[in-house]
């Protein structure tokens, strides 16, 4: 009998030992209280980030008031009044000292491009939306911040499918970004294009398909 409990005893201490090597958990630490013997959720946590799920963008942003120690590569800097911002993939920022600072761009500020990423809205006309900002297309030459329409929070604010384009000729990413862009801008001047989303979107699909692209 006592050769079998110490061989019981043995076993028990080296299978804690193996439990130990491979990771196993350790024990409720009672002093927690009872809430200690539930295991702990994994926690993924990136406090300065922010889901962008308005119109179903679904794009991540950083968030207003994180300070970065550079720029990213390719950032416009835009002059605006009494001072300086920078724009880059939708992110918009201010010089912080040292360093820069994600802001909410000022209404009227210009841009010559769009974020890579945006949503087209018919909102009794054509605006572009991304990352909490709302752009109007200004002429030919680029777009400005504006304030959200009136209609920007009823149902009347519905987000124009955005087509599939196919670049036919091999056409990179990017050559077809900086062509999607132009086909928008072009199609603004278009008649009627302003009040009909649906003459905006012909437009848009015809620039393309004249640069080489099938827009479905």
């Amino acid at each position: 009998m006592r050769t079998t409990t110490r061989s019981l005893a043995a076993a028990l201490a080296a299978l804690a030992l193996l439990g130990t090597a491979m990771g196993a958990p350790p024990g409720p630490d009672r002093r927690a209280g009872p809430d200690a013997r539930r295991p702990a959720a994994p926690q993924f946590r990136t406090p300065h980030i922010r889901f962008d799920a308005q119109y179903q963008h679904n794009h991540y942003y950083p968030e207003r008031g994180y300070l970065v120690p550079s720029l990213p590569t390719g950032s416009i800097s835009v002059a605006f009044r009494d001072g300086r911002y920078f724009f880059h993939g939708g992110v918009w920022y201010r010089p912080s000292g040292t360093r820069f600072v994600v802001v909410l761009p000022p209404i009227g500020i210009f841009v010559p491009i769009l974020p890579a990423a945006y949503v087209t809205l018919w909102i009794g006309g054509t605006y572009y939306y991304a990352n909490g900002v709302y752009y109007s297309p200004a002429g030919t030459s680029g777009y400005v911040v504006v304030e959200p329409p009136a209609e920007a929070t009823t149902a009347s604010a519905a987000a124009v499918p955005e087509p599939v384009i196919y670049p036919r000729n091999g056409q990179s990413a990017e050559q077809t970004e900086t062509d999607r862009r132009e086909c928008n801008r072009w199609a603004t001047t278009q008649p009627s294009a302003m009040n009909d989303a649906g003459v905006f979107q012909r437009a848009v699909a015809a620039c393309m398909d004249a640069r080489g692209y099938t827009v479905r």
